[in-house]
Order: C-alpha cells, then sequence, then structure tokens
C-alpha cells in the first residue's frame, strides 16, 4: 500500500514542483515505484517532465469531476517506475464544479484508493493556495511535506500552514501527519541561509530533514528539457541532494514498519503538530525582532 505524500505550502516558489518531480524520480530509481500527481492547474509538474500542453490529454480534471477511472489518466513517464497523472488550465474549473458535490473534498482519496497498492510512494504536488484542490491532496495523503525556502519571510507561511493542518486532523484527515521540512534554495556562501537553517532546525527539531536542497543552476535548467536533475545532470549538487532526501523517506518509512508509529507527527503531546504550530508561531515572533538585520541581505 503506498504511502500518500502531499508536498504543500500555500507560498509560492519555494520548490513544491521541483521537490516533487526530483523526490519522484529519485525514488523510483531506488525501485520505489512513484506515482505523481500534478494537482497544480498551471501543470509545471507535468511539463517539467517532459510532456508539453496538449487539451486532447487526459487529465486530473477528469477524475475529479468527470469520474473518469485514474488508470485511463495515468501516463508513463522517461523514469522507470515512475508514472504521473497530468494536469491542466482546466483543473482550475474543479474548485468551481465540485463546490456542490456531496463528500467533495474527498474526491481525490476515492481515486487514488484504486490504484494505491501499485506503488510504494504517491507523491501530490499541490497547488500554491489552500483551496479545495489542495483540500482533497491534504484528505487523501498520510503526510505532508512542507518545502520551505531559506529566508526569514518562509515562517510566516509554514504557521498559517501547520494551523491548517491542525484543522483538517480535526475534521478531514485524522491521521494527517507531518513528512518532514525541507530546507530549499540553500546557499551556503551566505550567513543569512546559514542563520535561517539554523533557526529552522532550533524551532522544528527533528522535523526538519537532514537533506538540504541548494541552490543549483543545473537543478534550475532541468525542468525547460523536460527532465528530471537525475537525467539531466546526476553529478550535480541539486541531483545528489534529491538522492539523499529519497534514502531519507525510505529510511523514514522503514522505520515506521519496524516500530509500528509514526514519525514524531502523529499528535502525541509532546510532538504533534500543535508543538510545530507553538514552534512556527515563536519563530514568527522572533522574526519581528530579528529579521531587521537580515532583511537587507535578503534583498540582494
Amino acid at each position: 500500500m503506498a504511502r500518500i505524500i502531499s508536498i504543500a505550502n500555500q507560498k509560492g516558489g519555494v520548490g513544491k514542483t521541483t521537490t516533487a518531480v526530483n523526490l519522484g524520480a529519485s525514488l523510483a530509481a531506488s525501485e520505489q515505484p512513484t506515482l505523481i500527481v500534478d494537482c497544480d492547474p498551471q501543470g509545471n509538474t507535468t511539463s517539467s517532465l517532459g510532456f508539453p500542453k496538449d487539451p486532447a490529454r487526459r487529465t486530473l480534471y477528469q477524475a475529479l469531476v468527470l469520474d473518469e477511472p485514474i488508470e485511463r489518466i495515468t501516463i508513463d513517464t522517461q523514469v522507470g517506475g515512475l508514472q504521473l497523472i497530468p494536469s491542466d488550465k482546466n483543473l482550475v474549473g474543479a474548485t468551481v464544479e465540485l463546490v456542490s458535490v456531496e463528500r467533495r473534498e474527498y474526491r481525490l482519496k476515492e481515486a487514488l484508493q484504486k490504484v494505491q497498492d501499485r506503488y510504494a510512494y504517491i507523491l501530490i504536488d499541490c497547488p500554491p493556495s489552500l483551496d479545495l484542490l489542495t483540500l482533497n491532496a491534504l484528505a487523501a495523503s498520510n503526510s505532508v511535506l512542507v518545502p520551505i525556502q531559506c529566508e526569514y519571510l518562509a515562517l510566516e507561511g509554514v504557521s498559517e500552514l501547520i494551523d491548517t493542518l491542525m484543522r483538517l486532523r480535526r475534521t478531514i484527515n485524522p491521521a494527517l501527519g507531518i513528512e518532514g521540512i525541507l530546507l530549499t534554495m540553500y546557499d551556503d556562501r551566505t550567513t543569512l541561509s546559514k542563520q535561517v537553517a539554523a533557526d529552522l532546525r532550533s524551532f522544528f527539531g527533528a522535523q526538519v530533514f537532514e537533506s538540504v536542497i541548494p541552490r543549483n543552476v543545473r537543478l534550475a535548467e532541468a525542468p525547460s528539457h523536460g527532465m528530471p536533475i537525475i537525467f539531466y545532470d546526476i553529478h550535480s549538487k541539486g541531483a545528489e541532494s534529491y538522492i539523499q532526501l529519497a534514502r531519507e523517506v525510505i529510511a523514514n518509512a522503514q522505520k515506521r514498519v519496524g516500530t509500528g508509529v509514526e514519525r514524531a507527527d502523529t499528535g502525541t503531546a509532546r510532538g504533534g503538530l500543535a508543538a510545530v504550530a507553538a514552534a512556527a508561531g515563536a519563530a514568527g515572533g522572533d522574526d519581528g525582532g530579528s529579521s531587521g538585520s537580515g532583511s537587507g541581505n535578503s534583498g540582494g
């Protein structure tokens, strides 16, 4: 049975699509059958995997709105063991057309249940908003992976997202956990990146992945060639980082199986979302006093 992971952050430009594409490819390369669901109407994950816009192609819209079987929409990618449910601009209409539909927030969950046993992992690339599409993704997921750009303002968005996750756990998906917080666009040449990374680790502790995604030219170039980074330049720092992240995700999954418990994210008194939300709130408060000295550097 696949572990379903939503890659979510309502802040745009933090590396959600890059992470969905390259983590998915790295998991598949590690012999973990993986499905990527492009849940963003912009369709960037679809194009990043080498599929240009095609009005004739079935997409996630058909599954959510027209009850098209998910296996008819799934397409093979250039990476062995990696499949994709594509997206396009029509998905915007789903948020309107599903408003009056019963159990509208569970449409994606019900669709994925039919194919969940075919994969080890299902990754859902969420849009940069907390709309009905993101709600569907979170309702279907076992956990959320949160990419955070290494800048001071990033914590504001995380605090809001964690608050939303806490509400969802009370109402829609009680089993929803945090897969981990991923530091992206890290530049080890700047004091700012190092300081923000250190602050995030001090606030979120073990919730933060050890793997860090650097700012990397090759990583930025890969989508324009329609390739994951492991195909475009496997020797780049970006490729090495996502391969390491895949190993970490697999290792965490094996630990769960071995211990019979989730990572420290399932709502225990000490390690749950409430603790993370409190940390995010504290971090946001601290930023109010410290970001003044850092903001001058962040503009460059």
